[in-house]
């Protein structure tokens, strides 16, 4: 094989500029052309894109979504309020209940050792097991007051509800009661 010359004599042309430059510090650009070095751009990366896999479509071990169990609403201490005297319907104040409106509900006292519920406290000359009837009571959001109901507030509306006992009545009315420990919840929930 031929050996070829050092060129350090030797002068070249830039393809770029078209100037004349020592044959030895002329360098052979990525699309073939002769340039000077103080000319030589090397090639942009935006030309040779590294490839991308593809975006996952699904996770392992994963779990069907679930529906929540239903849960009690915890009542602050004396929840309730009779009305008045001779009335069976009996306000409730239960913060942020989020309860529906015309729906049947089951109030419970406070759970006991045995796993059951025990029945709020007596007041006002209602009993704690009319209140805890296993039938449960329509609940309406708001509060009984002057003789209707009032959920013209959002405070009154997600604050305050009221049902009618069944057989018992208030004495006094405007009495507060149930003790501590009492809940509202759907009809099926067990301790």
């Amino acid at each position: 094989m031929a050996k070829f010359a050092s060129g350090k004599y030797a002068r070249a042309i830039s393809d770029r500029s078209g100037m004349e430059f020592p044959y030895q510090e002329m360098v052979k650009e990525w699309n073939g052309s002769l340039v000077h070095v103080s000319e030589f751009e090397p090639k942009q990366p935006q030309l040779e894109p590294k490839p991308h896999g593809a975006d996952g479509i699904a996770l392992p071990q994963v779990r069907i979504a679930r529906t929540e169990p239903s849960t009690t609403v915890m009542l602050p201490e004396n929840p309730f309020t009779t009305y008045q005297a001779g009335s069976s319907i009996i306000n409730v104040y239960a913060p942020g209940h989020g309860l529906t409106d015309s729906t049947v509900y089951v109030f419970r006292g406070p759970s006991t050792i045995s796993g059951d519920y025990a029945d709020p406290n007596d007041f006002d000359g209602i009993t704690g097991a009319n209140i805890a009837n296993a039938a449960g009571y329509t609940i309406r959001t708001g509060q009984y007051i002057n003789g209707a109901r009032d959920a013209s507030t959002d405070y009154l509306a997600t604050n305050f509800f009221y049902f009618t006992v069944d057989t018992d009545t208030a004495t006094s009315g405007n009495i507060k009661g149930g003790g501590y420990g009492c809940s509202v919840g759907p009809v099926t929930i067990q301790a």
